[in-house]
């Protein structure tokens, strides 16, 4: 939302501010130069950049325009999938926990909060890490190297993606020029026109270069700019789930180790200590009680002769 009223602002006031002064708009409609200028912005950014870069920017124009996806209300529900995930492991130890990571649509637990479900990227991370507790990974300080790996490689794609933008971003004056350039030399060979004829001639060539400038400050590098904060905000759900993890390892009591990655977030998609605990109470009490399936499977393998 705070994205599209900044793009009419920008909008509003310099084309309101050039009509303000007695400019004519018909002028400014000059599709040749923004044929030149935008055709030849998306040929550098295809030509500059691998084609996972190229659909990353493709698909990330929904969160240019919308922001994080987290709020106060993710963060309450990733809180309570990490404690039940670590009060199933404190109660029944990390084996337990192997029937959610190996099919996590299928668990219980995080049926629960479909908002965290849905987020295969942090529930894959999240059934990854756990899966490895499964095994036998018990040196938190060898689990934290890994996470921060792979978190730094994540970070690297996004970066890239955002750089991309931005690169095309500060193309666009150049091109402009370019733009201008050609317009001025279409003007040169109309050189014996009339001053009122060579005046709108010299006029759309400037366009280019207006445009160009508008194109790349008023619209394509604050989308840059945005798509990058808005990485930073994603970055720190996983960032959660790390700390999380690490201090499970460590051995804290579940509402500890959640109490560790609240603290991460900023004041104003902080829950409270006292939100996170009425959180937590809400959850049904049987959500972590085996079913009657569980049930039959266990009874079936144990031998008839016990």
């Amino acid at each position: 939302m705070y994205f599209t009223i900044g793009f009419i602002l920008v909008f509003v006031s310099v084309i309101g501010g050039y009509v303000g002064i007695g400019g004519a708009l018909h002028v400014l409609w000059q599709p040749f130069e923004f044929l030149i200028i935008g055709g030849a912005g998306i040929g550098q950014f295809i030509i500059g950049n691998p084609k996972s870069v190229i659909s990353g920017v493709i698909g990330s124009f929904g969160k240019i325009f919308k922001g994080s996806k987290f709020d106060k209300v993710s963060y309450l529900d990733l809180f309570s999938v990490l404690y039940l995930v670590f009060r199933v492991a404190k109660t029944k130890g990390d084996l337990a926990l192997e029937g959610h990571v190996d099919a996590p649509e299928d668990s219980p637990i995080f049926n629960l909060f479909p908002g965290f479900s849905s987020n295969h990227h942090a529930l894959n991370f999240l059934c990854d890490y756990l899966r490895l507790f499964t095994l036998g990974t018990t040196r938190a300080h060898e689990a934290e190297a890994v996470m921060d790996q792979e978190l730094e490689n994540t970070h690297n794609e996004e970066h890239l993606i955002s750089n991309a933008i931005d690169e095309m971003g500060q193309a666009f004056p150049a091109l402009g020029i370019v733009a201008a350039v050609l317009g001025i030399i279409h003007t040169m060979g109309s050189i014996t026109e009339p001053p009122e004829v060579l005046g709108h001639l010299i006029g759309g060539a400037l366009v280019g270069t207006f445009f160009g400038i508008l194109l790349s400050y008023g619209l394509v590098s604050p989308m840059a700019s945005s798509l990058r904060k808005t990485h930073q905000a994603d970055s720190r759900y996983l960032e959660c789930i790390k700390v999380a993890l690490i201090a499970h390892m460590q051995g804290y009591a579940p509402q500890v180790s959640i109490e560790f990655a609240r603290k991460l977030l900023p004041p104003d998609i902080r829950p409270s200590f006292i939100e996170v605990e009425v959180k937590i109470q809400t959850i049904p009490s049987d959500i972590l009680r085996p079913n009657s399936i569980e049930v039959e499977e266990i009874t079936e393998a144990i031998p008839s002769d016990i």
